[in-house]
């Protein structure tokens, strides 16, 4: 067989594993080709390149987009011209989240007069945080006789969305459309994400609701639905995130997985446990994220068996657990009060799955010993501990003292405390509750005195406060 005829063969088997996002497939075949070509056998087919780049890019692989680019320079030099090759080069280097590169590929480009490329290197802006930047160059593009397009436009309201810069997202909004262009579904959705992302729930709400009732309405994509529902995860609003799964429904997105997962996350998050096991239990396929809101949404809800009993069903599928999985099930086993399952889960996540405990997992393990009562094992840990111990950790076994009654081990985590958060007034409080459950008085009110005279705060967001309940 020729080489020409071997060469065709192999593309095609290069571009079917790339329209069927295999990803991995393509960056094997396309090393392998090469290791065969130094031996004389085969060509290189000119589109090989892109669609190599292109992998690198959808797997986030910057080392082997970095050794492709090497190969260009050094034995296909032909392609370093090829617009088509050098975008996928800057696109690579854009979504692996190395801007300069990027930059440094689109400086050397021999012509400027591809808006391809530059509407890569503006998302490549927009996308990692540098909106003023993708607004330059977009405004920069017309000095090079080329108009920005849809996609320019969108890329750069992306960025001040995500940056949270919502004044400024809406005057292009208003300057793209006087500039011919209407507000598409992507428009929208990065006006969504860019405020849920932002934690302006109530703004995405009224986003969202603007998109679908506008003069010109535009229907929402599965992005736009996996935007919009954290903005309904709480109770009061878990009426209209249904109505956002019916439209999931009858659109027939409901079982793509993002989708899904995002369904699951939003009725977990409002305590709709009924609602969101059904939507587990359909579910053609599921992700490590679909199972560790599924269990951590029984663990939070006293489900704790349970809980657990889908942790052992997820292994038994095969689904592999990630550092998140075990925060949820080891919160399960503190819930429980199952101390012997939680320390041999914490042994099995290091020694057989390898995943090196954060310090969520240390704060769970401190609660689930301090909850049962063990706090002598429980600050034995903190001190074995290899990474130093934050505000959750010390809460956590502050929280425990104050249940069991320990009033020196309370007064040690209190002391840490105050050294790791001294502006939070919640360590203060929980040291007083001790003390005045021991009786004494006196001590209660020196606590109260120096969290005056320190101007402390009780702080957001520490969930510890209540560990022991």
């Amino acid at each position: 067989m020729c080489a020409r005829t071997t060469t065709s063969s192999w593309m095609k088997q290069l571009t079917n594993a790339s329209r069927q996002g295999r990803h991995g497939r393509v960056l094997h075949l396309f090393f392998a080709h090469l290791r065969r070509g130094d031996r004389g056998l085969v060509d290189l087919h000119p589109a090989a390149v892109p669609t190599a780049l292109r992998a690198c890019a959808r797997l986030g692989n910057a080392s082997s987009g970095r050794l492709i680019h090497a190969l260009v320079i050094t034995r296909f030099p032909f392609l370093a011209a090829d617009a088509v090759a050098a975008t996928a080069l800057l696109d690579m280097y854009a979504k692996c989240g190395l801007v300069a590169s990027a930059q440094r590929v689109f400086d050397e480009m021999p012509r400027k007069d591809d808006l391809v490329a530059w509407n890569a290197l503006v998302a490549c802006y927009a996308r990692h945080a540098l909106p003023d930047r993708a607004l330059a160059l977009a405004i920069k593009m017309r000095g090079q006789c080329l108009r920005p397009d849809l996609m320019t436009w969108n890329a750069v309201i992306s960025g001040f969305a995500l940056a949270g810069d919502d004044q400024m997202a809406g005057e292009l909004v208003g300057a793209m459309e006087e500039d011919g262009f209407q507000p598409d579904v992507v428009t929208w959705t990065s006006l969504v994400s860019g405020s849920v992302l932002n934690f302006q729930y109530a703004r995405a709400r009224v986003l969202f609701r603007r998109m679908v009732t506008a003069g010109n309405p535009v229907l929402p994509c599965s992005a736009t639905i996996v935007s919009i529902l954290p903005a309904f995860a709480n109770v009061a609003d878990v009426k209209r995130g249904k109505e956002v799964h019916t439209y999931a429904v009858v659109t027939g997105v409901e079982q793509e997985l993002t989708v899904g997962s995002a369904l699951l996350d939003m009725y977990t998050k409002s305590g709709f446990l009924l609602e969101a096991r059904r939507l587990f239990d359909r579910m053609a396929e599921r992700s490590t994220v679909t199972w560790n809101s599924m269990i951590f949404g029984l663990a939070n809800s006293g489900h704790c068996q349970e809980a657990i009993g889908l942790f052992n069903r997820m292994l038994c599928d095969g689904a592999r657990p990630d550092h998140l999985t075990f925060t949820a099930v080891l919160t399960a086993c503190s819930y429980a009060g199952m101390v012997e399952l939680g320390k041999s889960l914490y042994r099995d996540m290091q020694e057989e799955h390898g995943i090196e405990p954060r310090l969520e997992h240390c704060a769970c393990m401190v609660h689930l010993l301090g909850r049962a009562g063990w706090l002598a094992e429980a600050y034995d840990f903190i001190k074995a501990m290899p990474l130093e111990p934050d505000c959750f950790v010390w809460g956590a076994l502050l929280g425990a003292c104050r249940s069991h009654g320990d009033i020196k081990l309370a007064e040690l985590a209190a002391s840490h405390l105050l050294t790791v958060e001294p502006a939070n007034a919640a360590s203060c409080l929980l040291l007083s509750d001790s003390l005045a459950g021991a009786g004494r008085q006196d001590d209660v009110t020196k606590m109260k005195r120096l969290a005056k005279r320190r101007r402390m705060k009780k702080l957001d967001g520490c969930s510890w406060l209540s560990e022991s309940t």
